[in-house]
């Protein structure tokens, strides 16, 4: 048995915090540059080059990609054999986040109450997913989430009879709803399977998958390739202005699921889909 200290997770998401909201993926950096090369519309160029603008400004100035600096989503894998001391693991998650974003000077947009709307004024509670794995490791993600790509996301819960078309058809419909609301170019996270909520966890957590990765199933990676060409048919553009490149990456993540259901989900994320790991 390993133990950790609660004061590690609560450093290391405190750093992630951070770290994610300045710093862009590499690979997900150089998908937008391969957009700004593959996108025929003279204007959409012009946004590429001002979104590649951004990127390089936050690095440099260490300052946010976005001032939307999100809803902090966790995923924690730890590891069976891990014990934590030294307090509460829930409160050093939170503690986490707050000191991630106060000391990191990131817009706190978290509110106690859905209707009364105060403001929390540390970025908590995040969303925490959390799963057992084996070993005696802990892995964690911080995903800052901005809402103007999530309030962009769907869900439907279809049946068996429907066909792979119909699917494809609901996901680039979505998109289509969404306009420019989600900050194009974007990235797509499906959900498939699962039940109502694990299918909305699903569209998230493929999100956070690196977008030059596939899915391993042949049928699901070729079902990405259909989404992705079905959404940039749109029209869309970067920013909404119009071109070629409206989604940078479509990525599926599946479950087991009921005999008398077939839950589908879309979870968008703009041009900042932002996430960082450690492991501790």
């Amino acid at each position: 048995m390993r133990e950790i200290n609660v004061n590690e997770i609560e450093e290391k998401v405190r750093e992630l915090c951070i770290k994610a909201n300045l710093y862009l993926p590499k690979t997900l950096e150089e998908c937008i540059k391969c957009g700004r090369e593959k996108e025929e519309s003279p204007v959409g160029k012009n946004v590429f080059d001002d979104i590649i603008d951004n990127i390089n400004v936050a690095r440099e100035q260490t300052i946010p990609i976005c001032q939307d600096t999100g809803m902090a989503i966790i995923f924690m894998e730890v590891g069976q054999d891990v014990h934590f001391v030294g307090g509460d693991i829930n409160e050093a998650i939170n503690k986490g986040v707050s000191r991630g974003y106060i000391d990191g000077r990131l817009r706190c947009s978290i509110v106690a109450d859905p209707l009364e709307r105060v403001n929390t004024q540390d970025n908590t509670p995040p969303v925490v997913h959390l799963k057992f794995i084996q070993g005696d490791k802990v892995k964690i993600m911080v995903a800052p989430k901005g809402f103007g790509s999530e309030n962009m996301s769907a869900l439907k819960m279809m049946t068996p009879s429907v066909t792979h078309d119909e699917i494809v058809d609901f996901v680039a419909e979505s998109i289509a709803k969404a306009g420019s609301n989600p900050c194009p170019p974007i990235v797509v996270g499906v959900g498939i399977g699962g039940d109502f909520e694990k299918c909305a966890y699903l569209a998230k957590k493929a999100l956070c998958r690196d977008v030059e990765k596939r899915n391993e199933k042949p049928l699901y990676r070729e079902l990405e390739q259909k989404m992705l060409d079905k959404i940039n048919a749109l029209g869309i553009g970067p920013q909404g202005f119009g071109g070629t490149v409206t989604c940078l990456a479509v990525n599926i993540e599946e479950a087991p699921t009921h005999i008398a259901g077939l839950p589908v989900s879309v979870n968008v994320g703009c041009h900042v889909t932002r996430h960082a790991e450690a492991v501790i």
